[in-house]
């Protein structure tokens, strides 16, 4: 049973429900050098890597944060990079390589889908690209990205371009092999399926994107996340040494190391393979609701998180706010093409993981209640 005050079950693609030691714990003041390097580190069998030339990263900031360290580090002003887009988050990276000089190609699918590989291996061999990028899952479609063959694909037809990774809603939920599938880097943040509270910018850099940074002709057009700064400070922390280049957010950071020591207690797989099972039987539920995804194919669609279109005549400016007043959040559309037709359910870290908690069965109760008080008929 959980110790916080009674609130509304936050079933959002993030920030999620937190566990109580969590929230706890982001009041302890242990020594802090310790704790830090100790977080660094956990972040390593997080995302699979076991390779001293990776370099883990934790930058007080959101996850967009992570997108400046891309664009400001791992390119220069000329460079072509390639984004992968799958919803709207695409379109934002996209805004953010742009703000530096950089020239963004998007490859669009359309809603709901993903770019093909075929398409992909067209687009690296009709131009050279410094950096492809690709959503792990994008939080406005809930559409999952097929990481590992992407990466093969990559590697084979244009080795020297850095594969990217917007894990912000996969990491914690979402297999990420960053070693054996070749990532260069992998971007979150705190506030998802890693369930600490929003405010930490989470990074992991291969050994060759380090390179690339240390190689470049020019300075990185960013103060605060420019890599020479940071490098030296989180190198330093993981090796238990105290180092200052701008104040850490030491609560933050002692509930972040809470959380992973939680996350990494079990085997990945298992916490995999529980997101997995949550994961269809919701969609199985919202399905026998009559409802549909936006993301339709089984293939792209993610384990965190459900995009649910909303059936003709119920308004999701209707429906949240009184699944609000029966106990859970949902969040709205954000894709801006059809924002307004559909709602997103998330369901990753503690709603899923503790036993104890009947979050999923609240919400899908909550939501065959609400879609009958907008009029819509649940079939039996």
């Amino acid at each position: 049973m959980s110790s916080q005050p009674e609130h509304p079950t936050l079933l959002i693609p993030g920030p999620i429900e937190f566990d109580d030691e969590v929230l706890h714990q982001s009041h302890v003041g242990a020594p802090f050098v310790a704790t830090f390097g100790e977080t660094l580190s956990m972040l390593r069998p997080l995302m699979q890597t076991s390779n001293p030339a990776s370099q883990p990263f934790i930058v007080s900031g959101s996850g967009t944060l992570g997108w400046d360290f891309v664009a400001a580090n791992l390119a220069e002003k000329g460079d072509d990079v390639l984004v992968l887009h799958t919803g709207y988050f695409a379109d934002s990276f996209t805004d953010c390589f742009q703000t530096y000089g950089v020239n963004a190609t998007q490859l669009k699918a359309p809603i709901g889908d993903r770019p093909q590989l075929p398409e992909v291996e067209k687009a690296l061999k009709e131009n050279k690209y410094k950096i492809i990028t690709v959503t792990h899952v994008d939080t406005s479609t809930g559409v999952l990205s097929e990481v590992k063959a992407l990466s093969e694909l990559v590697h084979r037809v244009s080795p020297e371009t850095l594969i990217v990774v917007d894990g912000v809603c996969s990491v914690g939920c979402e297999d990420i092999q960053f070693d054996n599938w070749g990532i260069d880097a992998v971007l979150t943040a705190s506030q998802k399926a890693i369930g600490c509270p929003a405010g930490l910018c989470i990074m992991m850099y291969s050994g060759r994107a380090i390179e690339s940074f240390k190689n470049r002709k020019t300075p990185p057009a960013s103060y605060f996340a420019s890599m020479k700064n940071w490098l030296p400070i989180m190198q330093n922390y993981e090796a238990k040494k105290p180092s200052y280049f701008a104040t850490p957010s030491v609560h933050l950071i002692h509930a972040l190391h809470t959380s992973l020591t939680q996350i990494l207690a079990r085997p990945l797989s298992e916490r995999f393979a529980i997101h997995r099972a949550a994961s269809q039987r919701i969609k199985s539920t919202v399905s026998s609701y009559g409802l549909k995804q936006l993301a339709t194919r089984p293939e792209n669609q993610a384990n965190g998180m459900t995009a649910i279109y909303l059936p003709e005549g119920v308004k999701a400016l209707e429906l949240l706010p009184n699944l609000l007043k029966k106990g859970v959040i949902f969040a709205g559309g954000l894709h801006k093409e059809i924002a307004a037709k559909y709602i997103r359910f998330g369901h990753m870290g503690v709603s899923v993981v503790d036993p104890a908690r009947k979050d999923v069965d609240k919400a899908l109760e909550a939501l065959k209640e609400g879609l009958g008080d907008a009029g819509y008929q649940v079939p039996s």
